[in-house]
């Protein structure tokens, strides 16, 4: 095993970086539409990593490279970070997972088909990808979340899921380390098309960060974040165009919805998590399940 200290230096900080978030490897437990709640700037940059969040992150092989992974364990024991990580908090707050820290440009996802779902860079044509430019925000996942792509929403043009967990983007002031995970509050949620496909994208805000107090719901942000929710929306429409593709697209009228519409979203896809997790929707995409 590549510990972060052995890593290729010119490419990775070395960062030990304590998460001030504890998560308990056990299911949420949530009923589908029932959650309880009381997720372009410079060519090079340099990749942190979580060493320790208050379970730990095992790094795995050379970064960039396709044999890494950032594996997470609870209590000696590898877990899921998909699947053992609880999608809300007793306070309200969600659990992210932060995948590409901001200012970086490396893809990273939650390998949803491998064990444990793991930390990995995304690969197309036997290539690793990266986006044309960094992304400025920290984007992640919420846990226990699914896009279902055999169920359509007739609101975003009939398009169906992606099958991966939902997105989120963190607007906060804070660089979070890969493999993080942080308590946010949802704000609100553009339905993106991508390729055909419905991608949901949670604007969430670090509980932590100095304006959290403020920012409660979409049309916070942009008092508080002025400009933020077009930037979010020109990135990710825009950032295929580089390599030759066209522009993304947005439904919804190209409106980021408020919070009370990305709760619904989030249950809605909790639902659609819990019946892939319980059998009543069979594992046709053969996910990793454990």
């Amino acid at each position: 095993m590549a510990s972060v200290a052995h890593m290729n230096m010119r490419s990775v900080a070395k960062v030990l970086s304590p998460a001030a978030r504890t998560f308990s490897a056990r299911k949420t437990g949530f009923a589908s539409g029932a959650v309880r709640l009381p997720k372009a700037s410079f060519r090079t940059s340099t990749v942190s990593f979580s060493k320790k969040i208050e379970s730990y992150t095992e790094v795995k092989g050379s970064f960039p490279s396709t044999d890494f992974r950032i594996f997470f364990q609870k209590g000696g024991k590898t877990i899921s970070p998909w699947h053992d990580i609880p999608l809300a908090n007793d306070d309200g707050t969600l659990n992210a997972i932060i995948e590409i820290p901001k200012e970086t440009m490396a893809k990273m996802e939650v390998a949803t088909d491998e064990e444990f779902t793991p930390i990995k860079q995304d690969m197309k044509k036997g290539k690793l990808r990266d986006y044309p430019y960094n992304i400025n925000w920290n984007y992640g996942m919420l846990p226990q979340t699914w896009e279902d792509p055999d169920v359509k929403n007739p609101e975003v043009e009939n398009m169906a899921g992606d099958n991966d967990p939902v997105d989120i983007v963190e607007i906060g002031s804070k660089s979070h380390p890969m493999g993080s995970v942080i308590k946010v509050k949802p704000l609100g949620i553009y339905a993106m098309i991508d390729d055909g496909e419905l991608d949901w994208k949670v604007i969430v805000l670090d509980v932590t960060d100095p304006k959290a107090a403020l920012v409660n719901d979409v049309t916070d942000v942009e008092a508080h974040f002025p400009g933020q929710l077009d930037a979010i929306l020109t990135w990710f429409r825009d950032y295929k165009i580089p390599d030759g593709k066209g522009a993304n697209k947005f439904g919804l009228a190209d409106k980021c919805m408020n919070k009370a519409y990305t709760m619904e979203v989030i249950k809605e896809t909790n639902g659609y998590y819990n019946k892939l997790m319980s059998g009543a929707r069979a594992n046709t995409e053969e996910l990793s399940l454990k």
